[in-house]
């Protein structure tokens, strides 16, 4: 079955690819609150370290794993050790439990890219807008299924003519709309109705300059596990993603290569949606309006278009138009690792299998898009928050499975089968492999040990 298995053209397709399951929401909602709150450029520090360290470590060693065996996340971990098949099963559960709420927050998306196109983003501004629609009983159903069938059009299409082919188009565009409003947002200014007056680039001091006054130990070591977290996320690793997409790679492309321009990517992206989003939040909102996740994108932000005037509106429509391309291209390496698994598994074809993924997802999704009405209810979560079916999806994926499918995978690599197995595999083609011995080290020792640190603040058993 391997010999026929697809293969990405060459290594700008697979970069191209990989970086766009990398850049996702996370990027987006969550990157630019976190660097505002952790002290502006220590945050970032501390990202960018464990990007080249912690992150090139998870995503070497899934990429490896990946070509080297030739299979689905659901199978790649039994060919490298077959006691280790129950791995490869909980990796593929990750994104079954992603996808169907992952398409719900990508259709909330096209709605409000729809508002604004239709210049209606001074509604999105209103304070009970987005509660109002998420509590809907047929308006986010019907935008989950329209993101959905975007999706799934990508995956049915397969490696070449799907994933590679819309990969090749829509980041590059991405790129471009998020340079373009991140260098609009230094040029604003806004005097608030205490007369404050507030400029983009005070913004940007806010988001990149250290700020060490009256920071004690505790607090650098929330920055760095926040750091941690948010990077962890952001690469698409412990989710069956970089194994699937690591099956397609040919043998000839240098993957040392690719993956220092994945990680490359993603950081930049992370970074440029940072510079985009930190400065205009702060000239109309300050420090304050700064918040995580859908309040930042569905609140703040539609907020912030407003008072910009008419541009907003214009900057309303790049702006929803460059995170639907983003969660696009996420939500379809999600289904692809299923969709692989289904091929690899049960020998269907790609088309079968994307259809019982789709069934499942759209389902999946209307229980979801539920949950906010007739299917509402509150439970307590280990970590402290409170949550209702999606934060509860979004909980048991994020933040159970995948530090466990990760910590696994550096158990497996750095002493069950050896670090050798995936250095061998990176330098096949004699290709020089630059961080070797911080690979061992990582994998072997600092790795676990920061993934099962996580795994405790996850689970609410480190208060922080």
């Amino acid at each position: 079955m391997n010999k026929k298995r697809a293969n990405f053209t060459g290594t700008i397709g697979f970069v191209m690819a990989a970086a766009g399951s990398a850049v996702g929401l996370g990027n987006i909602w969550r990157f630019p609150y976190l660097a505002a709150k952790d002290h502006g450029g220590v945050f970032i520090l501390c990202y960018l370290i464990l990007a080249v360290t912690f992150g090139f470590t998870l995503l070497t060693t899934e990429i490896a794993i990946g070509r080297k065996t030739g299979r689905s996340p659901l199978t790649a971990y039994a060919a490298i050790q077959p006691k280790w098949k129950g791995l490869g099963v909980l990796a593929c559960l990750v994104p079954i439990i992603i996808l169907p709420y992952y398409c719900v927050i990508g259709g909330w998306v096209v709605k409000y890219f729809a508002t604004f196109v239709t210049g209606a983003g001074s509604a999105a501004a209103g304070d009970d807008y987005f509660v109002g629609f998420i509590q809907g009983q047929y308006q986010p159903i019907i935008w989950m299924f329209i993101f959905f069938l975007m999706t799934a059009f990508v995956v049915f299409n397969g490696v070449n003519k799907g994933i590679e082919k819309y990969s090749k188009i829509l980041m590059p565009i991405l790129l471009l709309l998020i340079i373009g409003i991140g260098l609009y947002s230094l040029t604003i200014k806004h005097t608030d109705a205490s007369g404050v007056t507030r400029t983009g680039l005070q913004g940007l001091k806010v988001y990149l300059i250290p700020n060490f006054k009256g920071m004690t130990g505790k607090e650098f070591f929330v920055i760095l596990m926040d750091a941690m977290g948010q990077l962890f996320f952001s690469i698409s690793v412990a989710m069956g993603i970089m194994v699937a997409y690591g099956s397609y790679v040919k043998k000839d492309v240098n993957l040392m290569k690719s993956i220092n321009q994945i990680e490359i990517f993603d950081t930049l992206v992370a970074m440029l949606a940072g510079l985009m989003i930190v400065p205009a939040v702060f000239v109309f909102m300050g420090t304050e309006g700064m918040s995580a996740g859908p309040g930042l994108m569905f609140d703040s932000l539609p907020k912030v278009f407003q008072a910009m005037g008419k541009a907003g509106t214009v900057v309303g429509v790049l702006f929803f138009l460059m995170v639907i391309f983003a969660a696009v291209t996420s939500s379809v390496s999600v289904m692809e690792a299923i969709v692989s698994s289904l091929m690899d598994a049960f020998h269907w074809t790609r088309h079968k299998s994307t259809s019982v993924v789709a069934t499942y997802g759209v389902i999946g999704g209307v229980v979801v898009c539920l949950g906010y009405n007739k299917l509402y209810f509150e439970l307590p979560l280990p970590n402290g928050s409170t949550g209702q079916i999606l934060d509860i999806l979004d909980y048991i994926s994020n933040y159970c499975f995948m530090p466990t499918v990760a910590l696994l995978t550096c158990i497996l690599i750095g002493w069950v089968v050896k670090p050798k197995t995936v250095i061998d595999e990176v330098t096949v083609n004699g290709e020089r492999f630059g961080r070797k011995y911080l690979y061992i080290a990582m994998i072997k020792g600092i790795a676990p040990i920061l993934l099962f640190a996580l795994l405790l603040q996850s689970l609410g058993l480190i208060q922080l």
